[in-house]
């Protein structure tokens, strides 16, 4: 069993109830029971130590291994707050400024043109403004992504495979630049392959590729030593895997390759962590930009990347909740009620395509996470997750 990534106490002495997170691990154990989820590691922590963490169910339902709490999951867009993380520190060394166009940095897209539907045919204007960098961090690029839609810019992202493994960080980037935007920019929330170009951004500041960077700068201080774009041989044995189809719809459930190092280091959506290892990095959030003698950001940058930067921006409500706007690499709550959800106002949180999420709750110093690989459930689970762990409140 592994080793708890901060201070372990009781749920008491944090100010939480442990027969109410006994309920939580049983509505969890139940859900496995029925086979709608094959399995979960679940971690809740406040005041800077831990008091949950559990695992349940199977690490691989195709033979029946067990979950472990070490078990390493396929996190998908819980790897942009990382990058977003990656590229505010080159920001706080003076490399860039978020008003910047993106065009300064990656000239390719500086001269991008917005798809406008005319009836039958398309056409193809200039933006009103450049792409900013703060747009790329906040999804008002004017990007997509393929599977966020059936109109002609997404079956052009399909058509031209602007997911390849084995492409480079760069390469996509020039593949984004022939095609059109989905949005002028600054115009619409749109979830998007930005954080992608975030990633092509941090290798252009750095000199180093994403993986190299973020291993030197983040990984390797926080102590994530299981946080990688692939898993090595030699721990394919603690890889969670999903069910082969979906148990809601019958169809088959695919999730992306991590046995070997892609060429193509998603900033987006390509990393693989542990809860362990997760939580030391929602921690250093937690501590405003610090972990164990370890300071990665300032106080002042961590209020910025948590504050809302959309305004009156919208878009895309079935991503972004009622009574929430976004910031840079991370939802954050406005209101306390309006949400269907429970939380704080300043609450900041995001997800994975397969069903990881992740919150952090300043005002009640919390932090909690659930890994799972259920895409098709995924939004009933976090929703789920997110009750109970408020349920479980004692003070």
């Amino acid at each position: 069993m592994t080793s708890s990534p901060l201070p372990m106490t009781t749920p008491e002495d944090i100010g939480l109830s442990s027969s109410a997170l006994a309920r939580l691990g049983k509505v969890l154990s139940g859900e496995v029971a029925t086979g709608r989820l094959p399995g979960a590691v679940a971690l809740i922590a406040r005041r800077g130590r831990v008091a949950w963490f559990e695992s349940f169910g199977q690490r691989d339902p195709a033979n029946g291994a067990p979950m472990a709490r070490d078990a390493i999951f396929r996190i998908y867009s819980m790897t942009k707050p990382i990058v977003s993380v990656a590229a505010m520190m080159l920001w706080e060394e003076g490399r860039f400024l978020l008003s910047d166009p993106i065009g300064k940095y990656l000239p390719e897209l500086a001269e991008l043109k917005v798809a406008v539907q005319r009836g039958a045919e398309i056409e193809l204007v200039p933006t009103t403004r450049p792409i900013t960098i703060q747009d790329l961090l906040r999804h008002t690029s004017g990007l997509t992504y393929e599977f966020r839609g059936s109109g002609p810019v997404h079956k052009m992202y399909m058509a031209a495979k602007i997911y390849n493994r084995h492409q480079s960080n760069a390469d996509q980037v020039a593949t984004l630049s022939k095609l059109p935007l989905q949005h002028q920019p600054g115009s619409q929330w749109e979830y998007s392959r930005s954080t992608d170009v975030v990633g092509r951004l941090v290798e252009v500041l750095s000199g180093l590729g994403l993986g190299e960077y973020l291993q030197r700068n983040i990984l390797a201080p926080l102590g994530m030593v299981d946080t990688a774009f692939h898993v090595p041989m030699s721990d394919h044995e603690r890889l969670a895997e999903a069910f082969a189809r979906d148990p809601d719809t019958g169809a088959g459930v695919q999730l992306i390759d991590v046995k070997e190092a892609p060429g193509f280091e998603s900033g987006g959506g390509g990393l693989v962590s542990t809860a362990s290892d997760y939580a030391r990095f929602l921690q250093m959030l937690l501590n405003h930009g610090r972990l164990d003698g370890v300071r990665l950001l300032s106080r002042k940058t961590v209020e910025l990347m948590t504050a809302d930067h959309l305004g009156p921006i919208t878009g895309a409500p079935d991503l972004l909740l009622p009574g929430y706007g976004f910031g840079l690499g991370f939802a954050v709550r406005l209101q306390a009620g309006i949400s269907p959800v429970p939380g704080t106002i300043g609450q900041y949180f995001w997800g994975g395509l397969a069903g990881t999420t992740f919150w952090v709750d300043p005002a009640e110093q919390l932090f909690a996470l659930m890994l799972i690989q259920a895409p098709g459930q995924r939004d009933y689970y976090r929703n789920l997750f997110r009750d109970l762990v408020y349920a479980a409140f004692a003070d």
